[in-house]
Order: structure tokens, then sequence, then C-alpha cells
């Protein structure tokens, strides 16, 4: 299993980041907010729960759920309200027609198939990454993760093979404006020692996380490389900490990892 563990609800930027621009609509920045407060540990939500995730007022979080509610893509149950199955047309409109997403598929398939563990397939996008693809097994117990997904980067594998691969000054503004939370006692959060650990991801090409995410997991990334040459994407494989040491992650899970991001790599255009 990858990094398979966030408690955070992923909401949408601060309203407040477009305050005085006459072209922000407010009323779509709302909405969108409201939906992104759902997530894997918030899947049925009240308005007051709704409105301390996001900072929208009651009354207002209650009109983007009626209009939500009318289109289809929320439902009310009991006292809150719920994603509803039409709302993935709106991240399909990302996915489906990407690329990387159609082609990483049967590459993650295959790692998940030689190594019996989760693998997964991942872009970095602002502080986090998200998933395109992914091979889940069913041993695997914990916070379901399906292309969409979105994890902190700097303590996932993912993550840290995507930050090692920015250019310099990015890097350094990321760590600068970084405020790291400690999923577990393993956690790295000392920006200082995070940068230590991109230079030596970058040195030794793939990323090792031991249980810094979630207690009991453990994952390994490499890079997958477009055609210019350009990190692009990173693939990984996780497993829990009593089916695989950092030393099977090494020997037995890197290879066919390594050879998987190769294939997928040859296969992207000029476009990445």
């Amino acid at each position: 299993m990858s990094d398979e563990h966030t408690n955070d609800a992923r909401t949408a930027p601060p309203l407040g980041s477009a305050v005085g621009d006459p072209n922000f609509m407010a009323s779509l920045a709302r909405g969108l907010a409201v939906v992104c407060a759902f997530s894997d540990q918030h899947r049925h939500l009240t308005i007051a729960q709704i409105s301390r995730l996001t900072g929208i007022p009651r009354a207002a979080v209650r009109r983007c759920l009626y209009t939500l509610e009318k289109l289809g893509y929320v439902g009310s149950e009991g006292a809150g309200y719920v994603l509803r199955p039409t709302i993935a047309a709106l991240g399909h409109a990302y996915l489906g027609p990407t690329p990387l997403a159609v082609l990483a598929q049967p590459y993650v398939d295959r790692v998940s198939g030689l190594v019996h563990e989760s693998c997964s397939v991942a872009r970095l996008e602002a502080d986090d990454v998200i998933y395109v693809a992914r091979a889940a097994v069913s041993h695997i117990v914990s916070i379901n993760l399906t292309p969409g997904s979105r994890l902190p980067a700097y303590c996932t594998s993912m993550g840290r093979i995507l930050l090692a691969d920015l250019p310099e000054e990015r890097r350094n503004a990321y760590l600068a404006s970084l405020s790291p939370r400690a999923y577990t006692n393993n956690t790295v959060t000392d920006p200082k020692r995070l940068r230590e650990v991109l230079q030596t991801v970058q040195r030794a090409g793939y990323a090792i996380v031991d249980e810094e995410l979630e207690v009991g997991l453990r994952s390994i990334a490499v890079p997958v490389r477009g055609a210019t040459g350009r990190v692009v994407a990173a693939m990984n494989v996780g497993a829990q900490v009593a089916r695989a040491t950092v030393h099977d992650l090494e020997t037995r899970v890197l290879p066919p990892l390594l050879a998987a991001a190769r294939d997928l790599g040859a296969l992207l255009d000029a476009r990445y």
C-alpha cells in the first residue's frame, strides 16, 4: 500500500485570496469549497461541519448545498449531506482524457500483480500529490485511495520524488512556505532535515517513507520521466510493515518498480 492515510479535509483555496478582484466569482468558489470539504474522512457532513471546515457562513453553505442537491451532486441523509456519484463527472473531465492516467494503469496493475502490494502513480499539484492511477490489493486495510485522491507531498514517497526534482529555487520556496504536520513520531518536519532527505532521494533515484504518514505503513517510489527526461510523475508501492521490511522494498520491489516506470515513461509524448 502506498502512502495511505490523511486526516485533513482538502478544501478549496481561501476565498479571501481574491478579495477585490472584479472577475472573481465568490459564489462559484464557495460551491467548490463546499464540495472539497467532503473527503474519505468526512463522507457525511452537516451544514455546521462544512461551515467550520470551509469558513463559509452557514446560510451560504445551505444555499450551496441546495443548489448542488438540485443539480444532483449532493444528497441529504438524515441531518447531513453526502456526495452523489454524479460528482465523479467533474473529476472525469480532468482524469478521463489525461494520457498519463490511461497509460499508467496497465503498469501499476503489472507491478501490483508481481509484488502483491498496492501500486500507484501520482503527480505534484501545489503542496500535494494527486493520484492519477492505482491498483490496490485486498489485504490492505486503510483509507481508500483512488484516482483524484490527494496526500501531502513532504511525507509521502511519491511526493519526495517529485519535490526532489524541482528546480532549486522552487524547492527552496516550497520548504520556506511549508508548515509540516507530524502524522507519526517518524514524520520529518524540520525543513533543514527535509532538504537533506530530498537531496538523498535525488542522488539515490528512489524514495522510501517508513511509517511517516501512518504507523504500520511504508512505501517506496521512483520517478517517471517523460520524453524530455523531466520527472513528470512518480510511481510507488507500499506495504504494511509486517509484510515488507525496508530491505524487502529495496531488493524485491524496487527492480520491477523501476522497470515499470521506465516502460511507462517511454510511452509518454513530448507534452511530458
